[in-house]
C-alpha cells in the first residue's frame, strides 16, 4: 500500500480535526452524487480545518508532545539522510564483534563536503522495531558510534548525530558488555574531538541513550521532540508509584524544546510543518539541511581549539544556579 492510501494514524487530540475532516469529505461525495455546488461551504470547511490543526499544534501540552515525538510514521534518521545527502555509504561493525542496527551510522556527503552521520533508528512496524531493539542501542552500538567519530576526527569530517530513543538497552546483556562504559567512554571522547559535531533530537532524547551520541558543539531540537532523563511514565512510577501520572510528571520535568531552549540546553528549535514531521516529511527535512549548513557555517569559523573549548563550557554551564538567602 502506497502511503497516499495508508489510513493516517490520529492520536487522540487529533478526533476533531478528523471529525472535521470526515464531515468534509461527506459532504462533497453528497454533492458529487446529487450535482450539487456546494463549493462555497466546503471551502469554509477546509479553511476551518486549517485553523484547527494550528490552534490544536501550537498549543499543545508536553505529554501531547511526547506522542506526536513517539509517533510511528515520524520520520527516521535514514529517511532525513535519503532526503538531504547527496550520497551515503553506511558502515558496520564495532571492531568488537557486533553491529547494532539500532544505532546507524555512515559516511554522506552534504551539500558536496565529506562528513560523519550516526545515529538511532527505531522501525516502521512491529517486525522492524524488534530488528532495531526500538532504537534502544547496545554497547556495540556505541562504540561502532565511537569509530566513526574518530574517523571523522582523523579525516577533519564534521559530525552530524540523530538523537531518537526512548534509552540505552536496559537488558542484563548489555549491562555485562558494559552499557555504562561505552556510553561514559564517548562522552569524553566526544568532549576532545577537533571537528564540529552538531546533534538533533529528531524524536525522543532518553537518558544516557541520547548523551551517548549527544555531546555537541551544537545542540537542535525539532519542536515537537522531547528530551529527557527518563521517561514521563518511568518518572511517575518512581515519584508517585503511579504511571498513569505520567501527565503531570511530563509538565514538571520540561521535556519540551521551547523549555529546554529557555533552560540553556538547547541552542534552537526547528519548527515543524503543522501537524507535525510526519504531516510532510520532505519540509521538515529542508528545515534540517538549512539548520545543519547554517550551523556548520558558523562553527568552521572556529579553530579545534576554541571548539573544544566552547563545548566545554556549553556543558558546564547547565545546572548552574544561584543560592539566594531568605
Amino acid at each position: 500500500m502506497s502511503s497516499s492510501q495508508r489510513k493516517p494514524l490520529l492520536l487522540d487530540f487529533e478526533k476533531p480535526l478528523s471529525d472535521l475532516e470526515t464531515r468534509i469529505n461527506q459532504i462533497r461525495e453528497l454533492a458529487e452524487e446529487n450535482n450539487v455546488d456546494v463549493s462555497d461551504q466546503i471551502r469554509q470547511l477546509e479553511a476551518r480545518a486549517v485553523q484547527l490543526r494550528q490552534e490544536i499544534f501550537r498549543g499543545l501540552s508536553p505529554y501531547q508532545r511526547l506522542q506526536v515525538a513517539r509517533h510511528p510514521r515520524r520520520p527516521s534518521m535514514l529517511d532525513y539522510i535519503q532526503a538531504i545527502t547527496d550520497e551515503w555509504i553506511e558502515v558496520h561493525g564495532d571492531r568488537c564483534g557486533s553491529d547494532d542496527p539500532a544505532l546507524v551510522a555512515g559516511i554522506a556527503r552534504l551539500a558536496g563536503q565529506p562528513v560523519v552521520m550516526l545515529g538511532h533508528q527505531k522501525g516502521r512496524d512491529t517486525k522492524d522495531n524488534v530488528a532495531r531493539n526500538f532504537g534502544m542501542a547496545s554497547p556495540g552500538g556505541y562504540r561502532k558510534a565511537l569509530r566513526l567519530m574518530e574517523h571523522a576526527h582523523r579525516f577533519g569530517m564534521p559530525i552530524f548525530t540523530f538523537i531518537d530513543t526512548p534509552g540505552a538497552w536496559p537488558g542484563i546483556e548489555a549491562e555485562e558488555m558494559g552499557q555504562g562504559e561505552a556510553i561514559a567512554h564517548n562522552l569524553r571522547e566526544m568532549f576532545s574531538l577537533d571537528v564540529p559535531i552538531i546533534c538533533t533530537v529528531i524524536g525522543e532524547g532518553g537518558s544516557g541513550g541520547a548523551l551517548g551520541i549527544g555531546v555537541a558543539d551544537r545542540l537542535l531540537m525539532f519542536e515537537h521532540s522531547v528530551y529527557y532523563v527518563a521517561s514521563p511514565e518511568a518518572c511517575a512510577s518512581i515519584l508517585w508509584k503511579d504511571a498513569t501520572k505520567a501527565i503531570q510528571a511530563a509538565e514538571a520535568m520540561k521535556i519540551a524544546a521551547v523549555d529546554l531552549k529557555n533552560l540553556g540546553i538547547l541552542d534552537e528549535v526547528l519548527p515543524e510543518p503543522i501537524g507535525g514531521a510526519h504531516s510532510d516529511p520532505l519540509a521538515a527535512a529542508a528545515t534540517l539541511k538549512k539548520a545543519f549548513l547554517l550551523s556548520l557555517q558558523e562553527l568552521s569559523k572556529l579553530t579545534a581549539r576554541q571548539r573544544r573549548d566552547l563545548r566545554y563550557q556549553k556543558f558546564r554551564n547547565m545546572g548552574v544556579f544561584t543560592e539566594v538567602s531568605v
